[in-house]
């Protein structure tokens, strides 16, 4: 049975629960059976694409620290009017004439960096009374959501530059260039074609921005759209929302569903499995000797280790045994891995 990593790059459209699906269905045709567990490593709404990290085998013993991983995205905020959903997807239910400049969008960021409290999307897969609150919202009941604590680690304005330049489209690593960019690349490379030079005047407003946003579990960014379209006196909607990464996984690890399908057809499943410790890249690693993996395996603690407090993912070669958790010195099993060629 395989044991890994499936680091998808989901398209736009399908839900993380169809792209598990998908997973599920491609190893089933590729002759692994029925009994594969498999699940993902965080939510990404159908109108979203990017990194959606899909455990296998052992891996989805992982699956927990993944949801709690901090994540990475690049979204695009329209101004002037709101949907109910605070995405493309939606009805508007606010509109404004107020468009803010750069100058003002740059100023407002930092009210938004760092540790604070937003109240999610009534769109969301929160549950209210034990039911999901977008089946709420969509059956016309009014939906009210707790405020939650997140964390914003940092802000990057990615679009536009001056004024409203032109978006290109996304180029499949979630990177773009404003049009403003490539044509001052391009009269570099042709000096004979000065550039443009903006009339001097006031700053002009902008339609929409594209940013960065790298934070904590629980943040949504529609959300933090909305709330940042307020602080700037108008309304806001997400127009584009991409993950670039989540936890240590990022685009450049990610395959299209195509890829994926491939294997389906009989393509090698070890072209697009990543190891299950790919998933722990971001924590210390243990080695083991023989006897301590027998023991750690046993789920006994392990004692006079040297060691600062935390937690550990424990090896015994190449193989990962288990993660355990320091504490005084001694090494006590929080999780372990039933993975082959593990010293017995």
């Amino acid at each position: 049975m395989p044991d890994g990593w499936v680091i998808l790059d989901k398209p736009l459209g399908l839900g993380s629960t169809q792209a598990v699906a998908a997973v599920k269905r491609n190893l089933r045709e590729a002759g692994y059976g029925k009994k594969v567990k498999v699940g993902h490593g965080g939510t990404l709404d159908p109108l979203a694409s990017g990194v959606l990290p899909i455990a296998i085998g052992e891996a989805t013993k992982l699956a927990g620290r993944m949801l709690d991983a901090s994540k990475i995205y690049a979204f695009t905020v329209r101004f002037g009017e709101e949907t109910d959903t605070l995405d493309a997807e939606g009805t508007v239910i606010a509109t404004s004439e107020h468009l803010p400049t750069m100058a003002d969008i740059e100023a407002v960021l930092p009210r938004f960096t760092g540790a604070i409290e937003q109240v999610p999307p009534a769109y969301s897969a929160l549950k209210v009374d034990g039911q999901r609150a977008y089946d709420l919202a969509r059956a016309g009941e009014t939906v009210e959501l707790k405020t939650r604590a997140v964390t914003v680690y940092e802000f990057t304005v990615q679009h536009p530059r001056e004024g409203g330049d032109e978006i290109l489209p996304d180029t499949g690593r979630g990177t773009t260039r404003s049009v403003v960019e490539g044509r001052a690349q391009q009269a570099q490379n042709t000096p004979d074609l000065p550039l443009h030079q903006p009339a001097a005047g006031p700053p002009p407003p902008v339609g929409e921005v594209s940013l960065l946003a790298n934070v904590s579990k629980g943040t949504y960014i529609r959300s933090l759209a909305r709330d940042i379209a307020h602080a700037l006196g108008t309304c806001g909607t997400v127009t584009m929302l991409r993950r670039l990464k989540a936890g240590p996984f990022d685009l450049s690890q990610a395959i299209s569903l195509d890829k994926l399908n491939e294997t389906g057809k009989g393509a090698p499943l070890e072209h697009i499995l990543l190891p299950l410790e790919a998933g722990l890249d971001d924590i210390p690693a243990l080695d083991l000797d023989p006897e301590q993996a027998r023991a750690v395996r046993q789920g006994r603690v392990l004692t006079g280790l040297p060691l600062t407090d935390g937690l550990y993912w424990a090896r015994y070669g190449r193989n990962p045994v288990a993660l355990v958790e320091v504490s005084g010195e001694d090494a006590r099993v929080s999780r372990g891995f039933n993975l082959p060629d593990v010293a017995e």
